[in-house]
């Protein structure tokens, strides 16, 4: 579905500290816009930042910046992280994912978060996927030996393909289920989507993988 033009909203975000407007200045610099030595994570496709939000309160010690392509989306999610004064760790980004390894320097994040991509089910799509090969190169520009990817979908063509991507591209699948919320997996954090078809029945698929 098209979203509507909404105006009102890159205003809204470039007032706002937590939404970074040049992040490619900030390439090698990501520490110093935090203030700190914190590791940091990455989410591609935060959608209206649930996640974000409940990562950065369960995780305080670790800054996270969250990217998206459209500010109509990303809006909500600077409104969701704001309902929170003491979430300092998150940041927002606007940009085609495609265009990721150009923000971050060698060794720079220490875990990348996919949360039900587009799955591109068409074979012509398929380099489109967060989780193709061709994506996973270029994480792997800055990220550091051992860091890990989380990834979850609820497709089982793109979630049987991704584990063979992720093979190929030198990372290793260190956990791995089709239905996560009956698996002995503790530390998820369900996303606004998973919440809501969760509860019809969906079933989530998650594998965890390190780079090697």
């Amino acid at each position: 579905m098209r979203l509507r033009k909404k105006w009102w909203a890159r205003p809204e975000l470039e007032e706002n500290k937590l939404f970074i407007n040049n992040p490619r200045e900030l390439k090698g610099r990501w520490k110093e816009e935090f203030r700190n030595n914190n590791p940091i994570h990455l989410e591609l496709g935060c959608g209206r930042g649930g996640f974000l939000t409940q990562n950065c309160l369960r995780y305080p010690e670790v800054n996270h910046v969250a990217i998206d392509l459209k500010d109509e989306v990303l809006v909500y999610a600077l409104r969701k992280v704001e309902e929170y004064s003491e979430i300092t760790n998150g940041r927002l980004v606007a940009l085609n994912i495609s265009f990721v390894s150009e923000l971050f320097d060698k060794d720079e994040i220490e875990k990348i978060y996919i949360n039900f991509c587009n799955p591109w089910p068409k074979d012509r799509h398929n380099k489109r996927r967060l989780t193709h090969s061709r994506f996973l190169q270029e994480y792997k520009k800055f990220l550091k030996v051992g860091s890990e990817v989380w990834f979850k979908t609820d497709d089982t063509d793109l979630f049987n393909d991704s584990q063979e991507y992720f093979k190929e591209s030198g990372f290793e699948i260190e956990f791995l289920t089709y239905d996560l919320h009956s698996s002995d997996f503790k530390e998820n954090i369900m996303t606004e989507y998973e919440t809501k078809f969760t509860k019809l029945g969906m079933k989530t698929m998650f594998l965890r993988a390190s780079l090697k």
